[in-house]
């Protein structure tokens, strides 16, 4: 049976392809959908998640590293991008729980990058940041953490 959203269509006009198979799905036509690669463009989509949830850390981080050791350095605009940092992580965590359990894994997995871009924007030694990332998650989450 011929697909109604053959794969030459996935490449050229994702829209088409992403409605024509999701309509498909609703009529019940299994047999007709794009099974391969509606199966990447779902792992695409978690990895997009995980990856959100990464940059936002990093953000968070890298505030709160630059707040705690440039005390005359703090305003409002770290101060703001620290909140929106912690609101867009729950709000993803919200919407995708199983990631909660593996936020230790990323935040080792990309701390390395932070100490450097917070030594770079700081101008402060490597040395004056921990090797490790000075912040639990609890202290990350908690919007009424601000490191002294």
């Amino acid at each position: 049976m011929r697909s109604a959203a053959p794969p030459a269509e996935y490449e050229q006009d994702l829209y088409a392809w992403l409605t024509g198979n999701a309509q498909l799905l609703r009529q019940g036509r299994l047999s007709e959908i794009d099974a391969e690669h509606i199966a990447e463009e779902l792992e695409d989509m978690g990895k997009s998640e995980r990856r959100a949830i990464e940059s936002y850390l990093r953000v968070l981080i890298l505030h709160l590293l630059k707040w705690h050791y440039q005390p005359s350095l703090r305003g409002p605009s770290w101060q703001q991008s620290i909140d929106n940092a912690r609101d867009e992580i729950e709000r993803r965590l919200q919407d995708s729980p199983s990631l909660r359990p593996r936020l230790s894994e990323l935040i080792a997995a990309r701390y390395g990058n932070v100490r450097k871009n917070a030594m770079r924007e700081t101008g402060l030694p490597l040395q004056t940041f921990s090797e490790t990332c000075p912040f639990s998650i609890a202290q990350l989450l908690d919007e009424e953490f601000w490191p002294e």
